[in-house]
């Protein structure tokens, strides 16, 4: 249930063209509805502006179609992440309306569009090397299904720094910035030197043995020198997304 259905439902009853009991039909499962294998939380988006999201990576095909077909029937948009390409195939033959996007590993439906404008400005996604695409990609579209513009800069780290350059007008118009890396992790330092917007770092577990699955890429943008600097956890694309919404969001919720 999000607020634009909510004061669909509630001006329908008030117009006289929906019946009190029918509107009490399309509420009964809210603000919560267990299903098998999971309690939905409907009121999620009325309280903080983000759907119920379903992590894919644990269930299974059969799971994931029960909780999105579910969140479809109640309007708002479905989210699931970390689901792999055999696992969405499967999805997808019973929800054909979802949309699989093979980058982010995710799964997305009725979901806002980028014209959709919900955004103060551009958030900006960069990404230190091509492995540390498909984290930002995640965090790239869980914007995007949020509501906003999203710009991506990729492949331009600290082994070639000179690349970042080209994307200086990106650098000074976004409105907050989301800057993934792995190896160790020194891109968001970087570019905090640069900018005086909001960066929000993404440690991913690209690396060789000492960096630790991500840990030394951790550590090093938590010890950033650079001010304005806030840090996800490893792999998070979807979290970052999520802060660089609320943080670029017109309103707050």
């Amino acid at each position: 249930m999000n607020p634009e259905r909510l004061k669909m439902i509630l001006t329908e009853v008030r117009d006289g063209r929906l019946s009190i009991d029918v509107a009490l039909d399309v509420l009964k499962g809210w603000p919560a509805e267990i299903i098998d294998g999971a309690y939905l939380d409907h009121h999620r988006q009325l309280r903080t502006e983000v759907p119920e999201v379903i992590y894919g990576e644990t269930k299974t095909a059969g799971q994931i179609v029960e909780i999105a077909k579910r969140m479809l029937q109640h309007g708002y948009a479905v989210m699931a992440t970390r689901v792999d390409a055999v696992k969405a195939a499967q999805v997808c033959q019973d929800l054909p309306e979802l949309i699989y996007h093979a980058a982010a590993r995710m799964l997305v439906g009725n979901h806002a569009r980028e014209s959709e404008d919900k955004g103060r400005g551009v958030i900006a996604v960069l990404a230190a090397g091509t492995s540390d695409v498909p984290v930002a990609e995640e965090a790239c579209l869980t914007a995007i299904c949020l509501g906003h513009r999203v710009e991506r800069a990729f492949d331009v780290g600290v082994a070639g720094i000179h690349r970042l350059f080209a994307y200086k007008k990106l650098l000074d118009d976004a409105a907050v910035l989301v800057v993934v890396a792995g190896m160790e992790g020194a891109l968001p330092s970087v570019v905090a030197g640069l900018v005086s917007k909001p960066i929000i770092a993404v440690p991913t577990s690209v690396g060789y043995g000492t960096g630790l699955g991500g840990v030394a890429a951790l550590m090093g943008m938590l010890n950033s020198c650079a001010p304005g600097v806030a840090v996800v956890n490893i792999d998070n694309g979807f979290g970052a997304g999520c802060m660089a919404a609320a943080i670029n969001r017109k309103e707050p919720c």
